[in-house]
């Protein structure tokens, strides 16, 4: 049997568009991976950064990151106006400006800090002020799980759902005359030796008594 040159040219013509059917199978171009691996690593860095301010929204009681005002501060240390310096804590010290400016005031001044971002700036921050790890020191760690038996002041910026345990704390740790200054929100059942400031600048200043 033969075949014209039209028969030909259509059985061609067929497997062509036959050819041209089959799916390729499925690949990301070098670009592609490229832009994978970047989205993956931007998402991952911003896990990472983010994870130490949100996570305080998970525990038991939500203390916010709220930098302390120059009203605040100027209040903390007009409290304090006329007690002996020695050692003082900061719980929760955020960025740092409490124990900063404790320690250019003469005290050895130790901040207490969840978040680790905030640890390392408050570190950055203090060195840049000419200070050094004697008389101011941060150390990341739990508040509560903190011991706080060896200090003279203690510094407390709360939120109100807190300050009942907080109490119960300072009684169960704080060495006897032990100052706490209350900032924001005072201790539900202790009494103050002294006010300074009012609405969300007051600072309360309370001492535990010997037993």
């Amino acid at each position: 049997m033969s075949f014209s040159s039209k028969q030909y040219e259509d059985s061609d013509l067929l497997n062509f568009q036959s050819s041209s059917n089959k799916q390729k199978p499925f690949g990301l171009s070098l670009t592609g991976k490229i832009l994978v691996g970047i989205t993956g690593g931007v998402a991952l860095g911003l896990t990472v950064i983010c994870a130490p301010f949100v996570s305080p929204a998970l525990r038991k009681y939500c203390l916010p990151y709220i930098p302390a005002t120059n009203e605040q501060v100027s209040n903390i240390f007009k409290a304090l106006k006329g007690f002996s310096k020695g050692s003082l804590l900061d719980l929760g010290s955020g960025d740092g400006r409490i124990v900063i400016e404790a320690a250019k005031k003469g005290f050895e001044a130790h901040g207490v800090e969840l978040n680790p971002w905030l640890v390392l700036y408050s570190k950055i921050k203090a060195f840049k002020s000419g200070l050094s790890s004697k008389n101011s020191k941060f150390i990341k760690a739990d508040l509560w799980k903190y011991n706080i038996s060896n200090y003279d002041v203690i510094v407390i910026f709360g939120v109100d759902q807190m300050m009942k345990d907080l109490e119960k704390k300072f009684n169960d740790e704080c060495k006897p005359t032990c100052n706490i200054l209350a900032c924001r929100f005072p201790l539900p059942n202790m009494t103050p030796i002294k006010t300074v400031g009012c609405g969300i600048d007051t600072v309360w200043l309370y001492q535990i008594k010997p037993s």
